[in-house]
């Protein structure tokens, strides 16, 4: 791939430098499974399960300073005053950290992303021990991927040094050279995310799709009396409740249903519709984690192989997942084999062929008059990926919680032109129509109304009629069995559920919080928002434009 400018190679020569440097230097030690998790443990707290509870200074990824560094195809357009400055500091910061990491106690670790033999990155992590307790980051990154191959054909490195002073906190990345170097954050969001975003990127250059998704195989019982075997894919941003369906039964529990989880976070996409996973462990927002609603999730989380990650915890080891004193972000890594007898024996989708057709979710959570659920042609579904829509979590952005965010694909972490992705789907659902079925699902709720006050504060006027996860989770057993009806919106331009068994759709008619009017009103506010945020991308199939300009 050609570079922009000499400055750029020179950039590269440099972090090549780095990463060598790390093979056979003195003061790299490459770390063992168990010294590992015994290092950990001298620096963390215990809950009553025997599991670890660790906690960091930063709660949540540093998206405002993070930058990609490399060719046109993968820098960002715009830049924000903080990156601006990143990248005019760069040479300088990259010229520090050669000369620091020949200082510092760094310790490594090897690992495998996936588990398949066509794309399986080598995962090389090097964390700085300065502080020693920063031992737990090189944990739980172990945690979450496979053992190693001694072939692996593709590296990737994320180097990592904690202390780097705050005020110059930065995430660079080099796409084109599958590093990451991160500064002055401890969370381990950046590891993951580090890892994956690289991934996704080096999955697209061999034709595939890296997808911010979740995944599992659905067998469920027709109308007929047959049993039908589903893949399902799950986007969602982080905190709308991906992982929470997928790692939930839906009550297919009638002889011979059930489901198979593959993955929770992120797969890669082929033409056939089979999609590599990427992860052993799965980690989860643990805000309002709940034994009765999300019982799979909630026995893995209490498994002694959990870790948590800046969740309450009281002097005695119990757990507060309600609490948001330190954070509103809690974390906690679970992993598959502790969400047996649910988990399926691969991390793998296999192709629609081998199955009866792949149902594609895509989650968003509003609260206010956006149905709680729609099925979507192939260019309607092309057209909510690219738009993206939920409301900003504490995972990304704490200040901005509640706030109305669009992200093509629901994948924040998306490196080069967000059009060919949009586009690469829909020729997929396209091709394969009457065996990939999409849908949208709400997982808010309605009737919120929210008032700026004359300080700019906002305020939430009324009480929202929520979805709770089992109602939810009707509507997913209504698709998988075919027990749903479905009818026109009275106010979009979409197929939404007139009759789900065992749920009361009343409840949520969007005539009894809001008259005819102040509907009308929202929709076509709503709609405009998102014509005017698709149309941005120039490169994008005209089809799924005029969905989002019709829907």
């Amino acid at each position: 791939m050609s570079l922009t400018t000499s400055s750029t190679t020179q950039e590269f020569e440099v972090v090549n430098r780095i990463v060598k440097y790390f093979s056979g230097a003195p003061n790299v030690i490459n770390s063992t499974d168990w010294t590992l998790r015994r290092s950990a443990e001298r620096f963390a707290a215990f809950t009553k399960f025997g599991n670890v509870a660790v906690h960091s200074t930063v709660k949540n990824r540093s998206a405002k300073v993070t930058v990609y560094v490399g060719s046109d195809a993968v820098r960002l357009k715009t830049l924000n005053p903080q990156q601006t400055e990143i990248m005019n500091n760069l040479p300088n910061t990259l010229a520090l950290v050669e000369e620091y990491i020949k200082r510092a106690p760094f310790v490594r670790i090897n690992r495998m992303m996936g588990n398949n033999d066509e794309f399986s990155p080598n995962c090389n992590f090097f964390v700085s021990i300065q502080r020693p307790e920063m031992i737990r980051l090189a944990y739980m990154t172990w945690a979450t991927l496979f053992p190693a191959k001694a072939d692996g054909e593709l590296k990737q490195h994320i180097v990592y040094i904690p202390e780097w002073q705050e005020t110059d906190r930065q995430i660079l990345v080099f796409p084109e050279i599958s590093t990451t170097i991160v500064l002055g954050s401890d969370y381990y969001g950046e590891s993951k995310k580090g890892f994956l975003r690289m991934a996704m990127w080096n999955a697209k250059q061999k034709g595939m799709l890296g997808l911010h998704a979740g995944s599992k195989i659905l067998k469920a019982k027709g109308s007929d009396g047959r049993i039908r075997k589903y893949g399902m894919l799950i986007f969602g941003m982080s905190g709308t409740g991906k992982t929470t369906h997928t790692c939930h039964t839906h009550g297919l529990n009638e002889k011979d249903e059930g489901i198979e989880i593959l993955q929770d976070d992120v797969v890669f996409l082929k033409k056939d519709g089979s999609a590599y996973g990427s992860e052993r462990g799965f980690y989860l927002k643990t805000e309002g984690l709940d034994q009765v609603t999300q019982p799979i999730i909630y026995k893995a989380a209490i498994s002694r192989d959990a870790i948590f990650e800046n969740v309450m915890i009281d002097y005695e080891g119990n757990l507060y997942f309600e609490d948001d004193t330190l954070t509103s972000n809690g974390r906690g890594i679970m992993m598959r084999d502790d969400l047996s007898p649910y988990i399926s024996n691969t991390i793998n989708l296999p192709s629609i062929d081998n199955m009866d057709g792949m149902i594609v979710v895509f989650i968003t959570r509003r609260h206010t008059v956006v149905p709680l659920a729609a099925k979507l042609t192939s260019e309607q579904a092309a057209a909510v990926f690219m738009i993206g829509e939920s409301i900003e979590t504490s995972a990304g952005d704490p200040k901005r919680a509640g706030e109305s965010i669009r992200e093509v694909g629901t994948n924040p972490f998306i490196i080069g032109d967000k059009s060919y992705e949009g586009n690469w789907f829909y020729d997929f659902v396209k091709r394969n129509e009457g065996k990939v079925h999409c849908y949208q699902l709400n997982t808010g709720g309605l009737g919120e109304i929210i008032e700026k006050q004359p300080n700019g504060a906002k305020v939430m006027k009324r009480k929202v009629q929520r979805v709770e996860i089992p109602e939810m989770s009707s509507i997913i057993r209504g698709i998988v069995r075919g027990t749903n009806t479905w009818g026109k919106d009275k106010y979009w331009n979409l197929e939404v559920p007139t009759s789900v068994q065992g749920m009361d759709l009343s409840k949520y008619d969007v005539e009894k919080f809001y008259d005819v009017d102040n509907i009308i009103k929202q929709v076509s506010e709503l709609r405009c928002e998102r014509v005017a945020y698709i149309e941005k991308f120039n490169a994008l199939d005209k089809a799924i434009i005029n969905a989002a300009k019709t829907m």
